[in-house]
């Protein structure tokens, strides 16, 4: 049995939206595709749970089991339903650092622009979970132009990021009327886009979009593959279009407990990205959000990680390990300590394999 086989792939299966208007979202439908457990039916049935899978991303599940790091972050647990100590509905405090409805602005020279509150896959461990696909709807043309008039009337906004929900499961129309509002701004000198399409509907990224892209240079996207299972030949289509219109782009990994959190998995992940010329960018630590606690691991994870890929992988490959700070007060690279004193003459450090060195500091 495979989930592939078991999906039987129509003829609009390589269709971005008849992917997206097919999502799986009942014990019925994933049961066709995998052999669901006890949990996770019971895990279904509870209302309050947002499930919408991608046939795509559902056929890279394993369908016997039930650890599959695909599985796990896309089909729900009862541990969703439990709320860990110091965790939150809003744990970077995004409602209260928003001026104005979809912007939150949380450093001096940047914003994000809540593009809409839709996935093509809703990912078990999101931090937006308190919204994101309870009302699946994009920003309204008033919330644009609010939005807009706000980064206009501020020049220290250098940078806008879009995210949402993920912004390409909008129309190219109405991403293309956002962009363009953006770009007019003078003082504006990059745009980004977070998004899983790659990850979870590699198949939105068509030439048209594409083409809208490119008008609005410079363009950053960042991505988000937790697992190298996540990097198929489709996936590294929708990357290499990406790359080849001039549109940098990086990931940003989540530190899962069960599905990412090795350095084996994270070495080969960070390798194959860069094959793909995917700088990898941030490893996040789990966030503090209500529901998700059983992804998180401990911090010492983490720098474990960074410490079995610095040196023994291309320094590319090594992304930055961040904790997001609870309350807003935005992220904070965590790093092995490789400095073991210092003092007026010199700095004893670590080097990545375990031996010491001493660097003379100037005298002159």
């Amino acid at each position: 049995m495979s989930a592939v086989c078991c999906l039987c792939k129509p003829e609009r299966w390589h269709d971005w939206r008849w992917q997206f208007r097919h999502r799986l979202r009942t014990i019925e439908q994933l049961g066709q595709v995998i052999k669901l457990t006890p949990e996770e039916e019971a895990a279904l049935s509870q209302p309050n749970f947002v499930v919408g899978i991608t046939p795509y991303f559902a056929s890279l599940m394993d369908p016997e089991d039930p650890t599959c790091p695909i599985r796990r972050q896309a089909i729900p647990l009862a541990a969703e339903g439990a709320s860990g100590p110091g965790t939150a509905a809003d744990p970077l405090n995004e409602e209260g650092l928003s001026p104005v409805s979809r912007i939150i602005h949380r450093y001096p020279d940047r914003v994000v622009l809540l593009g809409t509150e839709t996935c093509h896959t809703y990912c078990r461990h999101c931090t937006r979970r308190r919204r994101v696909g309870m009302v699946e709807k994009g920003l309204t043309r008033d919330e644009l132009e609010g939005a807009v008039e706000y980064i206009a009337g501020r020049p220290e906004i250098r940078d806008v990021l879009i995210s949402g929900g993920d912004p390409l499961t909008l129309a190219n129309g109405q991403l293309d009327r956002i962009l363009a509002k953006i770009r007019a701004v003078p003082h504006v000198e990059i745009i980004r886009i977070g998004t899983r399409a790659p990850v979870t509907n590699p198949y939105r990224i068509t030439p048209d979009l594409v083409a809208v892209l490119k008008k609005y240079h410079p363009l950053w996207i960042n991505v988000q593959f937790n697992h190298p299972k996540e990097i198929t030949e489709a996936s590294a289509r929708a990357c290499a279009a990406l790359v080849d219109a001039g549109i940098p782009v990086g990931n940003q990994t989540v530190l899962l407990k069960g599905i990412n959190d090795s350095v084996d998995v994270q070495k080969r992940l960070v390798q194959e990205l860069l094959k793909l010329r995917i700088r990898p960018y941030y490893l996040y630590q789990c966030d503090l959000a209500k529901g998700i606690d059983h992804f998180r691991t401990p911090v010492a994870r983490g720098i474990e990680i960074i410490e079995g890929l610095r040196g023994h992988t291309s320094g590319l490959a090594v992304p930055t390990f961040v904790i997001d700070a609870p309350g807003g007060g935005g992220k904070i690279p965590v790093s092995p300590q490789y400095v073991i004193s210092q003092s007026p003459e010199k700095v004893v450090l670590r080097t990545y394999d375990g031996k010491i060195v001493e660097y003379p500091e100037p005298q002159f």
